[in-house]
């Protein structure tokens, strides 16, 4: 079963299901509150608003089963908290669904108000679950058989991991790991694993070893003695997309990252590193579209103003590009209006401070009130950047951070932001010691991500700009 082809027939199966619950929907009010409002039965027909409701209804619904990542890892689905969320999802949207198109219908009494919801929502729920019921059962049914599975990696080279691989391949019916090697944690060429898998490497290679082998999940394997190595390996992980599971007896050396993912067979303890939940990450960047696009639109008039006054006061270009490396550690180009006479890192990257010569009369007045980084929405717009983030800084300066504090890559497993809770609480930093201590705040934003959070810092940076506070 192809992978692509399952998640397709996912979303065409919910497609289907809205379409079939609004047109049952649509003849239960002819036959029953129609009927109730005007004293004598109503024919059933088709009109336009039907037609029209039969195509935008099913695209509503998924679009809330999509932003709540209804159609990510159907693989790995569980059917039991599946009809949860199927439940929970179409409760929320039957209820927006009734204020917005049918709580001002005229009925023949209050009580057919509540039927229309109950209906409504009954015939959504029931649908859409048993759809997805009979495609998911379809894919346990053969991930259990051994005829579909994820490509595995076995980190560990010692007699537990070799326990491991014995116990999952010879259960009667498989979790769905189709291994294909293992790689080494010391450098021992000769291995207890030899003998029933690959050597693919060793673990310092992992990440090529997973592009390589297109690898889905990764099971740690190690010794007493390796638990060093856990947060290293799990680290070198993070930007992959793999799923990673690890033996119960090293609970005890994790921390709030994981939970217990106990299953028919052997049980093993799931990794999780989403750092927000998918339909706040999902619903964070739909915030981060329609408001660079509003900005982007709106404020086409005050952006010409400001062009020209940057235009108009010093010579050279009125945007400024420049490398920066944001998500999983890539680089790309942010736009800011120019506030610094051309040629002002002739001699190097330097960091700017309040009484820099190099700054221009209007570039001051830009960065006190934030107004340079007005070109970032476009960064905003094409994915490079979301609203709120750690700022992102060059390459340079990272290197330099980075000796002091080898713990800033954590901030590179977000997307960077215009604004952040560092940039709030310190501003510009004007060297890297500074740089050192306003990363403290935003690894603090990193560890409690959330839309709460974002429209947290967001006010509080409307509030630095209407101030004119930045520095």
């Amino acid at each position: 079963m192809n992978k692509r082809l399952t998640g397709f027939l996912y979303v065409a199966a919910d497609y289907i299901a809205s379409a079939l619950a609004w047109t049952l929907f649509y003849i239960y009010r002819l036959e029953f509150v129609e009927p109730q409002k005007y004293g004598y039965k109503i024919p059933i027909s088709f009109d336009k608003n039907y037609y029209l409701a039969i195509i935008m209804i099913p695209l509503y619904w998924i679009l809330i089963f999509g932003i709540f990542g209804s159609y990510k890892n159907i693989y790995r689905k569980s059917r039991v908290k599946e009809f949860g969320l199927v439940f929970t999802l179409c409760f929320v949207g039957s209820v927006s669904l009734f204020f917005i198109l049918l709580l001002d219908d005229v009925v023949g009494s209050y009580n057919a108000y509540r039927y229309t919801f109950i209906v409504l929502f009954l015939l959504q729920f029931t649908l859409t679950y048993g759809l997805r019921l009979t495609i998911l059962t379809r894919i346990k049914k053969l991930l259990k058989n051994r005829v579909i599975g994820f490509n595995t990696l076995l980190v560990g080279n010692n007699q537990k991991a070799l326990g491991l691989y014995l116990e999952l391949e010879n259960e009667k019916y498989s979790q769905g790991y189709n291994f294909k090697g293992f790689v080494s944690i010391n450098h021992e060429l000769s291995t207890v694993l030899s003998s029933y898998l690959p050597r693919l490497g060793q673990y310092e290679m992992i990440k090529e070893i997973i592009m390589q082998n297109k690898i889905e999940e990764v099971i740690l394997a190690v010794e007493s003695s390796e638990h060093h190595l856990i947060n290293n390996i799990i680290g070198d992980l993070e930007d992959t997309g793999a799923g990673i599971k690890i033996i119960p007896d090293m609970y005890d050396i994790l921390t709030g990252t994981v939970k217990m993912n106990y299953i028919f067979g052997t049980a093993l303890i799931e990794v999780t590193q989403d750092i927000m939940p998918l339909w706040q990450k999902n619903l964070k960047r739909i915030i981060d579209i329609v408001s660079s696009i509003l900005i982007l639109t709106l404020g086409s008039p005050f952006y010409l103003i400001l062009m020209l006054l940057v235009k108009s006061t010093s010579k050279g270009p009125v945007f400024y590009a420049q490398e920066r490396i944001g998500h999983n550690g890539l680089p790309f180009k942010i736009y800011k209006f120019r506030t610094m006479h051309v040629g002002s890192e002739k001699n190097g990257p330097q960091l700017s401070s309040k009484s820099d010569p190099r700054i221009t009369k209007i570039g001051r007045f830009l960065r006190k009130f934030r107004l340079d980084e007005f070109p970032q929405f476009w960064n905003v717009l094409i994915g490079d950047m979301s609203l709120v983030g750690p700022r992102p800084e060059r390459q340079y300066f990272i290197d330099r951070i980075m000796a002091i504090a080898p713990h800033y890559t954590h901030l590179l497993k977000v997307k960077p932001g215009i604004t952040s809770w560092g940039q709030i609480k310190f501003g510009y930093a004007e060297n890297v010691a500074q740089m050192v201590e306003r990363m403290k705040f935003d690894i603090l934003y990193v560890e409690n991500m959330s839309l709460a959070m974002d429209l947290k810092i967001l006010f509080y940076t409307i509030l630095i700009i209407l101030q004119g506070r930045g520095k």
